[in-house]
């Protein structure tokens, strides 16, 4: 029986060094097959060169594409700030529009001729409570257009008339039939005049 164990033995240790030279063998072709498969030096480069020249391409594009998100929200911070400016700036506009008929109105009521005290007083007080309004106007920024002598602007008065005066010159405003106002820098309503011919 030791006879036959030891001829398993052997047998065994015959398959096992079988075994391992089939790996042997099977390693050296892999070995082989890997060189036969590497791609000589400079094709590497060549490949690793594309490769550094499209991420530089992409790098350069993402580069692009944020400095124009930059400047895109420059404009947009910028011409947020300029509306909240005009905005803060002309505030008043809507208010001093509504105002200006009532300005109006106390203009002719004050050109009223009266002949009793009583009507005169009234008269005063209406015209202490017409300035009190141009003053408050005045404090926000609300001006009268000067009309009469000047140069005819089309962007400040509205000729309605032409007239002859040999006192004007050509294209002067010669009367003024309603006051223009200014709000700051903004002509809220344009006078509306009579310009010599």
């Amino acid at each position: 029986m030791n006879q036959e164990n030891e001829d398993v033995k052997n047998e065994n240790i015959e398959m096992t060094d079988d075994k391992t030279n089939q790996q042997v063998l099977e390693e050296t072709e892999a070995v082989e097959k890997n060189t036969a498969e590497e791609v000589n030096p400079a094709e590497q480069l060549e490949k690793l060169q594309k490769e550094i020249e499209q991420l530089n391409s992409k790098l350069e594009e993402a580069d692009n594409r944020y400095l124009r998100l930059q400047a895109d929200f420059d404009n947009f911070r910028r011409r947020t700030r300029l509306d909240q400016e005009a905005s803060e700036k002309y505030r008043a506009q809507s208010i001093v529009t509504d105002l200006l008929s009532v300005l109006d109105n106390f203009e002719r009521a004050l050109q009223i001729e009266v002949d009793n005290e009583q009507t005169k007083s009234l008269l005063q007080g209406m015209d202490m409570i017409y300035r009190g309004l141009l003053d408050a106007l005045k404090k926000e920024g609300v001006e009268p257009i000067e009309a009469i002598g000047k140069e005819f602007d089309p962007h400040m008065h509205h000729a309605v008339m032409q007239g002859s005066d040999e006192n004007y010159g050509p294209g002067v405003v010669i009367e003024e039939f309603q006051k223009g106002y200014v709000l700051k820098d903004r002509v809220i309503r344009p006078s509306m005049v009579k310009v010599n011919q």
